[in-house]
């Protein structure tokens, strides 16, 4: 789809993480206990955003329209259980040009599920709060335990959430030097532990990271 594959460092400057992200000094994601922080300034990143910052504020718009993603590891101070883990993948993707709607979004994200789950899936969209981005959207996708008949997975919805999504905000334009007068786009956020576990049938997303050969070779295409 034409998007340009960008990594960056793990070890981030709060400017980057939070600043230019929208997140103000008071926001709770700041809280000391949701990040590590190695000095007052520098942090683990909590997020793979502070790339779509570091590549806005420098990206040359009259060469072309910006589309990237921006895959890595992310760290937070949770709790290991079932459903999180202190340390855990991210790919975040970032379009900005002119005339950018939330119809290009949906169409994206509509492509990206039926690529990796296939077209018997559907999606929707339910208004929601991030500070990057106004309006902002969490993506549902059909439950693929029941396919959208309602079971205990789903908690009887027939939908799962995947991922959060939404239009840049004006103020994360005007930080990286950028007019939202004349630019806007989309971003998305999603987490490929998630969708594996969701693709798969895991129960536990530490099972991906703690070794058992048992559960490791199911996905080894030589052990079958």
């Amino acid at each position: 789809m034409g998007y340009e594959v960008l990594t960056g460092p793990e070890v981030e400057e709060e400017k980057y993480n939070f600043e230019m992200m929208n997140l103000p000094k008071d926001h709770p994601a700041r809280d000391m206990q949701d990040t590590f922080y190695l000095t007052n300034d520098i942090l683990m990143r909590t997020q793979t955003s502070p790339m779509q910052a570091r590549t806005l504020e420098k990206h040359d718009f009259s060469q072309g329209p910006l589309k990237m993603i921006s895959p890595g590891i992310v760290y937070r101070r949770d709790t290991d259980d079932p459903t999180h883990s202190h340390q855990f993948h991210q790919v975040e993707g970032l379009v900005i040009d002119e005339h950018i709607t939330m119809a290009d979004l949906k169409g994206t994200l509509i492509t990206m599920t039926h690529e990796i789950f296939g077209d018997k899936f559907d999606i929707r969209l339910r208004p929601s709060y991030f500070p990057f981005t106004e309006p902002s959207v969490e993506v549902d996708v059909t439950c693929f335990n029941c396919m959208g008949k309602g079971c205990d997975v789903c908690k009887h919805t027939g939908w799962i959430e995947v991922l959060g999504a939404g239009m840049v905000h004006p103020n994360v334009l005007k930080m990286a030097g950028v007019d939202p007068d004349v630019y806007g786009g989309f971003a998305f956020g999603l987490g490929p532990d998630r969708f594996a576990m969701l693709q798969y049938g895991v129960t536990d997303i530490r099972d991906f990271y703690l070794n058992d050969v048992r559960f490791l070779n199911q996905f080894d295409k030589r052990s079958n």
